[in-house]
């Protein structure tokens, strides 16, 4: 069967639907936008804007500078080609360029480099490898590319063939994982290994090879690379003789000193070591090039001119520090997107000084601490600079690893379309959506190690200056009382002495704070944390010349005591044990691609594996990943379920276990370890509640989850913020709360302010009157209610949980069930995101018929619900992959031989044929058995 690439698809869209129409048409805001294409053909926006884009760079296709951005087939590109053709012809030879005569810094910074590179390519008679050297963020992955190209515009390689890259930090906790994807592996190599498979190695034959982040491979692995490098033979996993062969060039880079990470033998076989210049160390002319080189690619994707002044640009320069080209490119793409949201009606985007987050304008300072510098970025910058659309992008075929994999400008403009259509003005807009943006980022960067610094969420809402004594004090207190307070202490103490600030002005009159006794006593009994408020005290009266009252030193003691009581510090491991030869790796790496979570690892076991021999699987899994904090244990059935208490005696740890595990559980417990900070019978807890991401608890009979209704609880929701005094902070994060919360229903939610000092009474008290969904704030209460921090709260990241808290707590109380349409949209939209090889639109009406007709033979009567076919439709979607992959599954033939016996199967066993003659396969009766098991509790019956 021919598959066909996703941006064919989307070209072929184009050319069907824009072939009538011009460049006046595309001016007028006419054509294809990536919405279009994720509502007729099924791809998620963010590919579809992703490939859009990249037919744009290709000439396929003409981008639209109107919102939301439109897009047209290039129809004079098959009118043009003959010409060229024959002008070459014509025309004298003119000299080629190569893909490194475009690098900026090519004839100073990077003409060494470059020289190397060139020789590593041309070496005969197959090259030399090489290892590329340089700080993150210097241009490591880029490069290698050019080097890729290179080979291929000199016919080194061939026009078909593709760069190969790995990423040796990917598996770098599973050193074999790691060897596997490299070298391959044989059947029987390990546990799970029931076919051969070849390696990145083999993929790479007659190609090139990027090895990224080489010190994290594995000595062993180094030794097995520097064979292959000497002879061209290596082994696959389980193999002992190396009699396999391929044709590598390999490629290899490391942010390390190579003669401490690596082994000095795999370094002496690499005869070329380029070092690639920090951002410090490019010169001044080419500061400048690259940071106009990034904002020409912005305005490109937005169609706007972009002008700025020599003193952002000078900031810009100066705001980077340990990320180098890649921070300076993410720095320019955070403040073009600020400044896109502030000018999107505008015909050209305006930035200046103002403008620009704390963190970037602080690098104007530093331009000015360097003198030569400051003087020679001077002579090089106009006052003004206008840079538009037009202006050459150089290179823009390399795909740049810092490069965004959506359009964000297009998220930007169709977010803000949608608030202006629901009535919400421009500055709660623009709040709302800066949040967005900040997220965008971060998510993108933090994998990059090009995280923003997370103070510039704090200095939106407190004065900048006291963010900065605030990291004072965070030192001093850290050092003071030998303790690890992390971020979350300069969020809850700035709030905490800008509402102090605020009453001392005026500002909000008739808010004080009282001691009294059981503060006092507190007090006393923390000697060393009222020695640090008496230092704030004072700078406090230094910076602002307000002089602390003795209540509020009281209170600041306080704050610090419950600061320093909530730490939880470490990290909640996660295994995933199940029976199968593939089950819990393959949930687990759904997982991982999802949320990048690294802190989550699978055991996958044959059923007829010994327990002893399980248990000590898990063990071993256990010390590939941080459970400083506790480990969860997702399990599926059998003697796994009374591993918890042994696996936490030898272990040392709190171990929680939950079973039935499903690929939404894995989901939920991965999304909330991530970004919650909820300890972890919290999480424990949590997890315990949650009933899947397409099935609403009142729909689950046999977990018996009643509707608040039945449970006669109160209709009036609330959510609690604790700060030290119940005041200022807490009554700024119910602002903050209920502010980002405008576009939904919250007619019936309060956000009720409380002081740490008698929070468990009160939250008490609070629970007769309300359904408690969520506390944030400065202390986690251990209560059976998800916890948010501080920084969570200010950063965005809790907002988005709260929001699925108020709708899922919306969908208990509606006892309307999902019809029939809704649930087959719901399964197409599982289906798409979580499957590769089957398109979704074609395998569920036979999955849904199939499903539809055992349930009516089984419940001898007429569907009514459909909610539960989703369960039936992604294990049928998943048998299927299998199928394509020919990866076999095993089941206990006691177990077996009991389910047949049943109508159950019977009725399986005859249906499956459609399914068997519609996609020409034979579904195995191991696969019947556990279509068997998967209706059988879906349906809850005893057979």
């Amino acid at each position: 069967m021919t598959t066909i690439k996703r941006s064919d698809k989307i070209y072929k869209f184009v050319l069907e639907h824009t072939s009538h129409l011009n460049l006046n048409d595309l001016d007028n805001n006419r054509g294809v936008t990536a919405s279009d294409i994720e509502k007729k053909l099924n791809i998620q926006r963010a590919n579809a804007s992703r490939d859009l884009n990249q037919l744009v760079r290709e000439g396929l296709v003409l981008k639209g500078k109107g919102r939301p951005v439109c897009y047209i087939a290039n129809l004079s590109i098959d009118s043009v080609e003959p010409l060229i053709e024959k002008k070459e012809v014509n025309s004298a030879p003119i000299e080629k360029l190569d893909v490194f005569d475009n690098l900026i810094g090519g004839t100073h910074s990077l003409k060494l480099p470059i020289e190397q590179a060139k020789a590593a390519i041309l070496y005969p008679p197959n090259g030399l490898n090489c290892l590329i050297t340089g700080a993150t963020g210097s241009g490591k992955s880029f490069f290698a590319k050019a080097m890729f190209e290179y080979a291929k515009e000199n016919n080194v390689l061939a026009e078909d063939k593709k760069l190969v890259v790995f990423n040796c930090a990917d598996y770098a906790h599973n050193s074999e994982l790691l060897m596997s994807h490299l070298f391959g592996y044989v059947e029987g190599a390990f546990t799970g290994a029931n076919k051969n498979k070849a390696g990145l190695i083999q993929e790479a034959d007659n190609s090139m090879l990027f090895l990224d982040e080489i010190h994290r491979l594995p000595p062993e692995g180094q030794e097995m690379i520097f064979y292959f490098m000497d002879h061209g033979l290596y082994n696959r996993l389980g193999e002992t003789l190396k009699n396999q062969k391929a044709n590598v060039r390999i490629i290899c880079a490391t942010t390390e000193d190579p003669s401490s990470a690596l082994l000095n033998t795999f370094v002496r076989r690499i005869p070329i070591n380029i070092k690639l210049p920090s951002f410090e160390e490019r010169t001044p002319r080419e500061k400048v090039d690259l940071a106009v080189q990034m904002f020409a690619i912005e305005a490109q994707r937005i169609g706007k001119n972009i002008s700025l002044t020599s003193d952002v640009m000078k900031a810009l320069i100066g705001s980077v520090t340990f990320g180098n080209v890649g921070q300076l490119k993410s720095n320019v793409q955070l403040i073009c997107a600020r400044s896109f949201l502030t000018h999107v009606e505008d015909d050209e985007l305006a930035i200046d000084l103002e403008q620009l987050p704390l963190e970037i304008k602080r690098g104007l300072s530093e331009i000015a601490n360097n003198r030569q510098l400051a003087a020679e970025l001077t002579q090089l910058l106009s006052a003004n600079m206008i840079i538009s659309p037009n202006n050459e992008v150089k290179n823009s075929s390399l795909v740049d690893t810092y490069d965004l994999p959506y359009d964000l400008y297009e998220v930007i403009g169709e977010k803000t379309k949608m608030l202006q259509g629901a009535g919400v003005n421009q500055e709660k807009i623009k709040e709302m959506i800066m949040s967005e943006i900040n997220m965008h980022l971060s998510s993108f960067y933090k994998n990059h190690g090009l995280m923003p610094e997370s103070s510039h969420h704090l200095v939106e809402l407190v004065d900048p200056e006291l963010v900065e004594l605030t990291k004072e004090i965070h030192q001093i207190a850290s050092t003071e009382l030998e303790y690890p307070f992390q971020i979350n202490f300069i969020y809850a103490l700035s709030l905490h002495i800008s509402a102090y600030l605020r009453r001392a002005a005026g500002e909000q009159a008739g808010e004080t704070l009282e001691s009294n006794a059981g503060i006092r006593e507190l007090v006393t009994k923390h000697p060393k944390e009222y020695q640090v408020a008496l230092k704030i005290k004072e700078l406090i009266a230094n910076k602002y010349q307000v002089l602390l009252p003795a209540d509020e030193i009281d209170y600041l003691t306080l704050l610090i005591v419950s600061l320093k009581e909530n730490y939880h510090g470490g990290k909640i491991g996660i295994i995933v044990a199940a029976h199968g030869d593939a089950t819990a790796s393959s949930m687990v790496q759904v997982a991982k691609q999802l949320f990048g979570n690294h802190n989550i690892t699978a055991v996958d076991m044959p059923l007829d594996m010994a327990p002893k021999v399980a248990y000590q699987k898990i063990i071993e899994a256990a010390n590939t990943i941080q459970y400083s904090s506790g480990l969860i244990l997702l399990v599926d059935m059998g003697s796994l379920l009374t591993f918890g208490e042994e696996i936490a005696q030898e272990l040392n740890v709190d171990v929680r276990t939950l079973d039935m595990v499903t690929t939404s559980l894995v989901l939920e417990t991965a999304r909330k370890t991530d970004l919650l900070d909820a300890d972890l019978e919290s999480l424990y807890q949590a997890l315990l509640r949650f009933n899947g991401y397409g099935q609403r608890p009142t729909d689950i009979k046999a977990n018996t989850v009643q509707t608040v209704q039945e449970r006669n609880e109160p209709s009036e929701k609330a959510i609690v913020a604790i700060c030290a005094s119940g005041k200022g902070a807490a009554e700024r994060m119910k602002s903050l709360i209920l502010e980002n919360l405008e576009d939904i229903e919250t007619q019936h939610l309060s956000v009720i302010p409380i002081s740490v000092l008698n929070m468990k009474e009160r939250i008490k008290e609070i629970q007769k009157d309300y359904q408690l969904l969520a506390v944030t704030g400065i202390v986690d209460p251990r209560i059976n209610v998800p916890f948010y921090s501080l920084d969570s709260l200010l950063t965005g990241k809790a907002i988005h949980s709260i929001r699925e808290l108020l709708v899922n707590d919306t969908l208990i109380t509606d006892n309307q069930p999902m019809s029939m349409e809704q649930t087959q949209q719901l399964c197409l939209d599982y289906l798409s995101d979580y499957y590769t090889f089957i398109n979704p639109h074609k395998v569920l009406p036979i999955f849904w018929e199939f499903t539809e007709t055992v349930f009516e033979k089984v419940l001898r009567k007429p569907v009514t619900e459909y909610l539960s076919f989703v369960n039936v439709v992604s294990h049928l979607a998943g048998m299927l992959e299998r199928e394509i992959r020919h990866e076999p599954i095993s089941v206990d033939a006691g177990l077996l031989t009991e389910a047949k016996e049943t109508k159950l199967y019977q009725i399986i066993e005859f249906e499956k044929k459609e399914i068997e003659q519609s996609f020409n396969i034979t579904i195995s009766q191991e696969e019947v058995f556990y279509i068997f098991e998967n209706i059988k509790n879906t349906l809850d019956l005893s057979v």
